[in-house]
């Protein structure tokens, strides 16, 4: 995990604090940072297993960031994060949660799969790592409502946001996720068809990410 990490870090120095690739890399180089901790504590049954998985994860997202630095085409989900980074009407708290869904949402059902592959498993095999990092990722998510959320004055002219806010589970993006993943796991031999379930999938959370980064005229306070 040492080099996601390090990648993560490197885009933690790189980028401008308000840009919102930079916002959701602060929050989830915090939970990778804490990944790393449990794994080397022994609080995984096979270390190994949760770290493939871990960076598998990770690999995903930077991997997408990366791709629109050299002028590539980042896959849909990414795309609206990449796309409204720098928009003065979007709000830290929409770019972290936009994130996360992208994350969550496409990128968690895809890395399963690849670290089945890596270890040679099927994803029962890593339900229990899946939880575990699942209860890293609500830590994440409470820390982004803690950091991000507008203050209560804020709150009272903000109801766009706070709808927007309210509209996205990650309990329902985690269950999302693994469905998905013992989707394309069974149809690892029918490529045609895992193609295309991957591609509806990418845009779907696409579109929602799209939606969680609506212009809502509200700025972070100083």
């Amino acid at each position: 995990m040492d080099v996601v990490l390090a990648r993560m870090r490197d885009l933690d120095r790189r980028l401008p604090a308000d840009d919102g690739v930079a916002v959701f890399n602060r929050v989830y180089l915090t939970v990778t940072e804490a990944l790393h901790r449990r794994i080397a504590r022994g609080e995984f049954p096979v270390p190994r297993r949760a770290a493939v998985l871990g960076v598998r994860f990770a690999e995903r997202y930077l991997d997408a960031v990366a791709a629109a630095a050299e002028g590539h085409r980042p896959p849909a989900c990414w795309r609206p994060l990449l796309q409204y980074r720098r928009h003065p009407g979007v709000h830290p708290l929409q770019y972290a949660l936009a994130g996360i869904n992208a994350h969550i949402g496409h990128d968690l059902a895809l890395a399963v799969v690849a670290a089945c592959r890596t270890l040679e498993c099927a994803p029962g095999d890593l339900e229990g790592d899946f939880d575990r990092v699942g209860e890293l990722l609500v830590a994440l998510e409470e820390h982004i409502r803690e950091e991000l959320m507008p203050g209560p004055d804020l709150l009272q002219i903000a109801d766009p946001l706070t709808h927007l806010v309210g509209s996205w589970s990650l309990e329902r993006a985690r269950a999302g996720a693994w469905a998905g993943a013992r989707m394309l796991w069974t149809l690892r031999e029918l490529p045609e068809l895992a193609e295309e379930f991957t591609e509806s999938l990418d845009a779907g959370v696409g579109l929602i990410s799209r939606c969680l980064l609506t212009p809502t005229g509200l700025t972070r306070a100083a």
